[in-house]
C-alpha cells in the first residue's frame, strides 16, 4: 500500500506542480468512489496536489463510509481544511500533524499544513513544511514566498532574505514581480504594474494575489498598516473563492481587520478557479 501511495504521490507531483490544473470533477468526490479505503487515499493524494491557486470551494465533505475509520488520511485532511478556514489553524496544523502521522509519505505535498503552521504561529515548522515542499514542487513561487514569511517572523527579514529557497520557472503573473519584491529586489508599484494587465476575471486574479502577498510581506516586514490595506483589497475589492482569495479572507478575520463599508460595493458578483 505504502508503494502504491508513493508511486501515486511522486507520479502526481511531477506530472501536475501546484501552479496547473489538477481538477476533479464533483461526481469523483460523491461516497460511492470514496467507498473503498485505497481509493479514498487516492483521492486525498488528488486532493493534496490541487493547485492553491486554483481550488473552489469544495462542496460539503462526503459522508464517512461505513467501517473506514474516523482517522483515515482523507477524513483528517478534510477536516484539517475545514477547521483552518473555520479560523482555527493551530488546531488545523495539529489534525494536520496527525495526518503525517498516519501516512507520512504525504508530508512533501502537504502545502496547506505550511498555511495552517504559519497562521498558528509555529514558524519554524512552517518553514520546514515548505522546504520539504520544495522538494516536490520546486517551481511554484508561492513556496519560498511562504518560508520567507515563516524566517522574517521567527528570526528577522533580513535572515529571511538570506535563506530564500530557490525556485524555477512560474509563468503566473504576478509571480516573477512578488519574488523579486521579496529578495528585496522589485517593488510594490512594479508587483501592481504586472498584475494590472488584462481585464475581467484575469486582472482580478492577479490582483488579489498581487495584494495577498504586498499584504504579507508589508506584515512580516513590520507595517501593519499597509499590510491592512493590502490584505483587505484582495479579501474584498479584489477577493475570490479559490484557495489563496479564501486565504486574504482568513487573514482578515484572523486579525481582526474590519472591511469598510464603501469597499463593499465593489464585492465581485462571480468568483471563479484562479490560474
Amino acid at each position: 500500500m505504502n508503494r502504491l501511495l508513493t508511486s501515486c504521490v511522486s507520479t502526481c507531483a511531477v506530472e501536475r506542480p501546484l501552479h496547473t490544473h489538477c481538477w476533479r470533477s464533483p461526481q469523483s468526490r460523491q461516497p460511492a468512489v470514496l467507498a473503498s479505503w485505497l481509493l479514498g487515499v487516492c483521492s486525498l493524494v488528488l486532493l493534496v496536489l490541487l493547485p492553491a491557486d486554483v481550488r473552489a470551494a469544495e462542496p460539503a465533505t462526503p459522508a464517512r463510509p461505513t467501517g473506514r475509520p474516523a482517522t483515515a488520511p482523507q477524513d483528517l485532511f478534510a477536516e484539517a481544511i475545514n477547521q483552518f478556514f473555520a479560523g482555527k489553524p493551530a488546531e488545523s496544523a495539529r489534525l494536520f500533524d496527525s495526518l503525517i502521522a498516519t501516512q507520512p509519505d504525504l508530508a512533501p505535498s502537504l502545502w496547506q499544513r505550511g498555511l495552517a503552521l504559519y497562521y498558528a504561529e509555529r514558524y519554524d515548522d512552517g518553514r520546514k513544511q515548505f522546504e520539504l515542499h520544495r522538494t516536490v514542487n520546486p517551481n511554484d513561487v508561492e513556496n519560498p514566498a511562504w518560508h520567507y514569511l515563516c524566517v522574517a517572523r521567527a528570526e528577522s527579514p533580513e535572515r529571511a532574505r538570506e535563506k530564500m529557497l530557490p525556485v524555477g520557472r512560474d509563468a503566473r503573473v504576478p509571480m516573477r514581480e512578488i519574488l523579486a519584491l521579496f529578495k528585496a529586489e522589485g517593488t510594490e508599484d512594479v508587483v501592481l504594474a504586472a498584475a494590472s494587465q488584462g481585464d475581467g476575471h484575469q486582472q482580478r486574479n492577479q490582483l488579489c494575489y498581487a495584494h495577498l502577498y504586498l499584504g504579507l510581506y508589508a506584515e512580516a516586514n513590520g507595517d501593519s498598516d499597509r499590510a491592512r490595506r493590502h490584505i483587505l483589497l484582495a479579501a474584498d475589492r479584489y477577493g475570490m473563492d479559490h484557495y489563496m482569495g479564501r486565504v486574504a479572507k482568513l487573514h482578515a478575520k484572523l486579525r481582526s481587520w474590519e472591511l469598510p463599508e464603501n469597499a463593499k460595493a465593489h464585492q465581485p458578483t462571480e468568483a471563479r478557479d484562479g490560474y
